[in-house]
């Protein structure tokens, strides 16, 4: 907090009472303040994450769609054209798991928890409760 003053002895109730709610205002804009700033890192974290899947979708969707069919029609010159497209669909279906397999584990990294904030909660907490008289 910005205004932290030590507690006067002939402070009447009031003036108390309004430099706790002053103080507690602050600290509360504070952790606010503190949230916002974790959760935005975590959220840019999953829109990374978000646009690797995304791009390895559409690089999968082009790549099955072009090398599909110009390795099934050259595996078509050694087996039956229905078995040389069966065996390429079969590889792609491998490696699109693959990407999905990488891109689900970048989205189990992540974690969302405000690991800060709350840390300080509790802290601010504790604090508030060795304040009683």
């Amino acid at each position: 907090m910005s205004d932290v003053r030590p507690p006067t002895t002939d402070a009447s109730l009031g003036e108390l009472f309004s430099q706790l709610t002053t103080d507690l205002s602050g600290l509360v804009r504070d952790e606010v303040e503190l949230a916002k700033v974790e959760l935005k890192e975590d959220i840019s974290d999953v829109g990374r994450a978000g646009g690797m899947l995304g791009g390895a979708a559409v690089a999968g969707y082009m790549a099955i769609v072009l090398v599909s069919f110009a390795a099934a029609w050259g595996l078509a010159e050694l087996m039956p054209v229905g078995l040389a497209f069966l065996i390429v669909a079969a590889l792609w279906g491998i490696a699109g798991y693959l990407l999905y397999l990488r891109g689900r584990d970048q989205f189990q990294q992540t974690d969302l928890k405000p690991e800060q904030t709350i840390t300080t909660l509790e802290e601010d907490v504790q604090w508030a409760k060795n304040q009683r008289p």
